[in-house]
């Protein structure tokens, strides 16, 4: 029986991380498939931005450029579903919540039906626009400078709105996560929002599907140790979550849709 890509795929950067090089040859052999299987699914993880491809195989890159907003729409897609739909269960009535930017936030809104009284605070234009269609309670948008590629705002302006708010949970997209680097994002203004969020709620809760683990992106966020709640899919491997509870960090493992 044939593995499924994403058993391929954890395979792929399993031995990546070990190894920093993966050939295509030597993948074929031992995951007995084609060398065309495992350049499509190097091609795969490339644009996921996981790896960069090199003759003859790939190699692993510590900093990956972060694909345009519409683009990681169709990235993980189930996976960010099931984490949004296990972060809308932490939020109670009453509750005044800050959604992140980025893809995997997004559809904590969909769920949050079956709430009363709950206020949502986002620098995302995605957010706010889903949430003017779907979300019945209060809209607070931050706004600032805008960012064309990943639609959220930032700067001095976004800082002196968060600096007159505060909620009860923060609901935040890690770029990567890193035992050495912590929790990261792909750009200077993008870790600044999430970290001024964090400043302002009781709890951060992060969210991150399972190609977030093991990778470092250019911004810092916080430390890993400043982390009590991170959400991921059901991918996780059982390393990261021995690493994790070591660390005593809550994972929740959100359940397939």
């Amino acid at each position: 029986m044939s593995l499924s890509f994403e058993e391929r795929k954890k395979n792929i950067l399993k031995t990546l991380e070990k190894d920093e090089k993966v050939h295509v040859r030597a993948l074929a052999d031992a995951l007995q498939v084609s060398g065309e299987t495992i350049r499509r699914d190097l091609d795969r993880l490339e644009k996921e931005g996981l790896l960069k491809k090199v003759y003859g195989g790939a190699v692993k890159t510590r900093f990956s450029l972060e694909p345009p907003f519409d683009q990681k729409t169709t990235l993980n897609e189930k996976e960010k579903r099931a984490i949004c739909k296990t972060a809308a269960s932490l939020v109670e009535d009453g509750d005044r919540i800050m959604i992140g930017h980025g893809t995997t936030p997004l559809e904590i809104v969909r769920f949050l039906g079956n709430k009363k009284n709950v206020t949502i605070i986002t620098a995302s234009v995605p957010v706010m626009l889903l949430a003017m269609e779907v979300f019945d309670g209060q809209i607070i948008f931050i706004g600032g400078e805008f960012e064309r590629s990943q639609k959220f705002t930032s700067g001095p302006l976004s800082d002196i709105v968060l600096q007159q708010l505060k909620a009860n949970k923060a609901f935040i997209a890690a770029g990567g996560v890193s035992l050495k680097d912590g929790i990261t994002d792909y750009d200077l203004n993008g870790s600044s929002i999430s970290r001024r969020m964090m400043e302002r709620v009781e709890e951060t809760v992060i969210l991150a599907d399972h190609t977030k683990f093991g990778k470092t992106t250019f911004a810092h966020i916080c430390p890993l140790n400043d982390v009590s709640i991170m959400i991921t899919d059901q991918y996780c491997s059982e390393e990261w979550k021995a690493a994790l509870a070591q660390r005593e960090i809550e994972l929740l493992i959100a359940d397939e849709m």
